[in-house]
């Protein structure tokens, strides 16, 4: 199985119509979440972005399960702990959800898979965990600011001085060098933030080319899209807003939406290409797939919360 130590997974709106074609070809490219949290299309993930299709949306690995561990009605699932209590597992839209799971499947079966063994075989391992890093630095702004704001001080430092080391050591966070002087910290993000404050995770969401979400977890989505400077400051998605400042000229929208949108296309086959192997074998030995995945990314996500 490829490693991927240092490796990140995982998580872009606006307005007008050719915003809505860029917005919808990142969201083609794409998650993590985070979704972290998220969340990547196979997770943040990593809301993120999270890998975002069905089969990436935990990175729980398949336990060993013996006959006797499940009742006859109990469907397997690949993707769970020994030990791990069970939840409320709140999905209202499941009819609509398992259409739009089997989309985010097939998208994966016959785009994004392929797309990503050819990148595997191009372009070396080292490499795929290093531009993986890479994204993953660039997004320290929402996970320093939701530790300030869930009063965990000790994880923002940690934050803070992560990405001081692996922009300059590190060569841009392309190593992750910070992680060899212990400096690691659980991800916080938005969704994680609302949940520490109390808000309920509200329905479960299956999102067409992003990958499970809960209702919370999906405006979480967008908070951390508020939160990263760079998407405002050189990225186009937030330049409708008169107030908010930019240092990219308006007459070069076009040329930013493209490098976002190729970043954005970069990174989700990069991580699908680091995972190729991760779930194999799990859609035959899964009576329902779709029960596991939805279970697996609640109790990640619940998981998240508490820590």
């Amino acid at each position: 199985m490829r490693t991927q130590a240092g490796c990140r997974p995982a998580r872009f709106r606006g307005r007008g119509c050719g915003f809505v074609l860029a917005v919808s070809l990142i969201f083609l490219s794409g998650c993590a979440a985070q979704k972290s949290a998220t969340h990547s299309l196979a997770p943040h993930t990593e809301q993120s972005a999270p890998a975002i299709l069905a089969a990436d949306a935990s990175s729980h690995t398949p336990p060993t399960v013996g006959v006797n561990d499940l009742s006859p009605d109990e469907p397997f699932d690949p993707f769970a702990k020994p030990g791990e209590e069970g939840i409320d597992e709140y999905d209202p839209w499941e009819p609509l959800n398992t259409k739009f799971f089997e989309f985010n499947r097939q998208l994966d079966r016959w785009v994004l898979k392929p797309v990503a063994k050819g990148y595997n075989v191009v372009v070396p391992n080292f490499v795929q965990v290093g531009i993986s890093n890479v994204f993953y630095n660039s997004r320290v702004t929402p996970r320093f600011l939701n530790n300030i704001f869930q009063g965990k001080f000790k994880g923002a430092g940690i934050e803070a001085g992560r990405f001081l080391i692996n922009t300059t050591v590190g060569i841009g966070g392309f190593f992750d060098v910070a992680q060899r002087f212990n400096l690691t910290t659980p991800e916080e993000d938005t969704g994680q933030t609302l949940g520490f404050y109390g808000v309920n995770p509200g329905p479960y969401l299956m999102v067409p080319l992003l990958g499970p979400y809960t209702v919370r977890d999906l405006v979480g989505y967008g908070g951390d899209i508020a939160l990263n400077p760079i998407y405002w400051l050189i990225l186009p998605t937030m330049h409708n807003i008169e107030s908010i400042p930019t240092v990219v000229d308006i007459e070069e929208r076009a040329a930013t939406y493209a490098i976002s949108i190729g970043a954005r296309a970069a990174e989700i086959v990069n991580d699908r290409s680091l995972n190729l192997e991760k779930f194999q074998g799990v859609e035959e030995s899964t009576l329902d797939l779709y029960a596991a995945v939805r279970n697996a990314y609640l109790q990640k996500r619940a998981k998240a919360v508490r820590e």
